[in-house]
């Protein structure tokens, strides 16, 4: 039986890993029984007059199944309930800001969507548990599916540079704990990339403790992962992620990575990472020297890597998402 699927997205913007790559991923490995299209909102989820216009636009835009793929959660005040699942990928703007905006931010963006769909999938275990400790909803209606890896991500043999290794830093928003690496790396023969836009707080912390270091920004895709393969380890020691998807790529292209034992990453990583306290300075620093002197353990974090990474593959998240889909056609019946 076929079935027709849309997928609603945000007005797209650029961004290192967008909502719209990975569902790019996602629709090209669905089995053939699924045809699917995309609607992308005309306006940008900023003000209330584009928010109102978004919710009206989509009305007359809705197929067999909808899929909301994040971000514009409010939209499904005006779709059919049971014809609709909402995917949640994090609960940051409920991290931040005075009790007043994240009390707004939570009714509008979690609660009443909540109510306004049929199933909700979030893309980690740690999502999951964050959206029922704030969000009273059903934990039967809230679907675990994770965030698949780019098919462009292939493992990718490099000698290791001993003598001045590439350390790679994924992101440069609060969370993602650039201020503590650089610290970390003050003092070693290191270099440092930096993808995402740098603060001016961050450049004047780079050049106060001197580090050898490139930034970039606005890239395609492709050229994301060529920055994994110039790499010779990554650093994510980020303070909040809904999923972690640069531990995923690190693994898949073949660099040991190190990352933080908070939130979802644990969960990402399995035994494929270096753990660590990302609020410790000097552990980040101990962590970056163990793979650069133990060869052993650094080939071994590649291995498991390798294997880490199968659990992700782009047919694999898919097909989950089509086994939903269907469900929900069931269910209607």
């Amino acid at each position: 039986m076929k079935i027709k699927v849309v997928y609603f997205f945000r007005k797209p913007f650029t961004d290192y890993f967008s909502i719209e790559e990975l569902f790019k991923f996602i629709e090209t490995n669905l089995p053939d029984s699924v045809d699917f299209q995309n609607f992308y909102m005309k306006k940008m989820s900023t003000g209330l007059y584009n928010r109102i216009y978004n919710c009206f636009e989509v009305i007359s835009k809705q197929g067999e199944i909808n899929h909301i793929t994040g971000d514009v959660h409010y939209i499904s005040y005006f779709m059919k309930k049971n014809k609709t699942v909402l995917t949640v990928h994090d609960l940051v703007p409920l991290t931040s800001g005075g009790y007043l905006k994240r009390a707004i931010i939570k009714f509008f963006w979690y609660t009443l969507p909540a109510k306004r769909v049929k199933y909700i999938t979030v893309i980690s275990e740690f999502t999951k548990e964050e959206l029922l400790k704030h969000v009273k909803v059903n934990p039967e209606k809230v679907i675990v599916i994770h965030d698949c890896v780019s098919p462009l991500i292939k493992f990718t043999p490099k000698e290791f540079n001993t003598k001045k290794p590439n350390i790679l830093q994924v992101g440069t928003a609060h969370n993602k704990n650039l201020e503590n690496v650089i610290p970390a790396i003050n003092g070693m023969n290191v270099k440092l990339s930096i993808i995402g836009n740098l603060k001016e707080h961050q450049k004047k912390l780079l050049e106060e403790y001197k580090i050898d270091y490139e930034n970039h920004f606005n890239l395609d895709y492709e050229d994301v992962v060529k920055q994994y393969q110039k790499a010779d380890m990554v650093v994510f020691t980020s303070k909040y992620e809904g999923f972690g998807l640069p531990i995923v790529e690190a693994n898949g292209v073949g660099r040991p990575i190190i990352t933080s034992n908070l939130a979802s990453m644990p969960e990402v990583a399995g035994d494929a990472a270096l753990i660590i306290d990302p609020n410790k300075i000097d552990g980040i620093r101990e962590a970056i020297r163990k793979i650069i002197n133990d060869v052993e353990f650094r080939n071994d974090l590649i291995e498991k890597g390798k294997r880490n990474v199968e659990r992700f593959k782009p047919r694999e998240i898919a097909q989950k998402y089509a086994d939903l889909y269907y469900k929900m056609i069931y269910e209607m019946k």
